[in-house]
């Protein structure tokens, strides 16, 4: 594991880069409290916000970049399609008109739902249409990308799933990179579980850093994009100081044991719809 990298965005394969770090907004409610958050991320330099249409607060999104000031070229957003919906594309232009955008940097299918692939050739055409640069999915698995393989025009650019030390999905991580899609990390803490892990902490010791320091570098030094969440500036400020140091391959080796899923490659441990 190299120890040395300082890279801050990642090249699809489709040409596009996305940036390391990104501020998810998952169960942050519309409102003041998604708007500050936000712009708190934007203000102290993320350059990567996702959202989707199941967590609702696009509109919020929205309303934070318009008034951050920052240019929107330099924002690379992401919305998801909720596959209880009938139609990519038209979901699609409801997001934009909340989140007051004409595209979106990525679109991905938020989860399988009725199956890996009937949803494909839709989101193909929202990419056709202009409405996002770069498409993706989210809780797929090693089978399920294959199934998409098989039908696709286009394939996925990213699979997004739950990514830390103890769901270290060795065997999905593989398979995305011979398939040149790159593996993107949420719920890297553990929705926090891992804050107070003792392996964790003793490396947060010795390097001087926070445990979520430490476990967002454990993503972006391997060039996993991953994705913080907090609505706490403090919080948000120090999670996006993780791009001026390095974990050892021992931190590595004794973070990557913490793994509890034997390196699956499934995408989730069970579906929840």
């Amino acid at each position: 594991m190299s120890t040395s990298t300082n890279q801050t965005t990642r090249k699809l394969a489709d040409g596009n880069e996305i940036p390391l770090l990104g501020l998810g907004v998952w169960q942050v409610p519309d409102g003041p409290d998604c708007v500050k958050a936000v712009r708190w991320a934007l203000e102290l330099g993320y350059r990567h916000i996702d959202t989707a249409q199941a967590y609702r607060n696009e509109g919020s999104v929205g309303k934070a970049l318009k008034e951050s000031g920052v240019d929107r070229d330099d924002v690379f957003i992401t919305t998801k399609f909720l596959p209880r919906a009938k139609d990519p594309v038209a979901e699609l232009e409801q997001s934009l008109r909340r989140l007051g955008l004409d595209h979106v940097d990525l679109y991905i299918v938020h989860w399988p739902e009725g199956g890996p692939t009937w949803m494909w050739p839709g989101m193909e055409r929202a990419r056709e249409l202009g409405y996002a640069r770069s498409i993706g999915v989210s809780n797929f698995s090693e089978t399920e990308l294959a199934s998409v393989a098989g039908i696709a025009d286009v394939m996925p650019v990213v699979d997004q799933v739950n990514f830390n030390p103890t769901a270290f999905r060795r065997v999905l991580l593989d398979a995305c990179q011979r398939r040149d899609v790159v593996l993107e990390a949420y719920s890297p803490l553990g929705t926090g579980s891992l804050l107070s892990d003792a392996t964790v902490g003793a490396i947060a010791a010795r390097v001087g850093r926070t445990p979520a320091q430490v476990l967002l570098r454990w993503c972006v030094q391997r060039g996993v994009p991953v994705l913080s969440k907090s609505t706490h500036r403090d919080r948000i400020e120090a999670n996006g100081r993780i791009f001026d140091f390095a974990l050892t391959d021992e931190d590595f080796s004794q973070l990557d044991a913490l793994d509890r899923t034997g390196g699956t490659g499934n995408g989730l441990e069970q579906p929840w719809w």
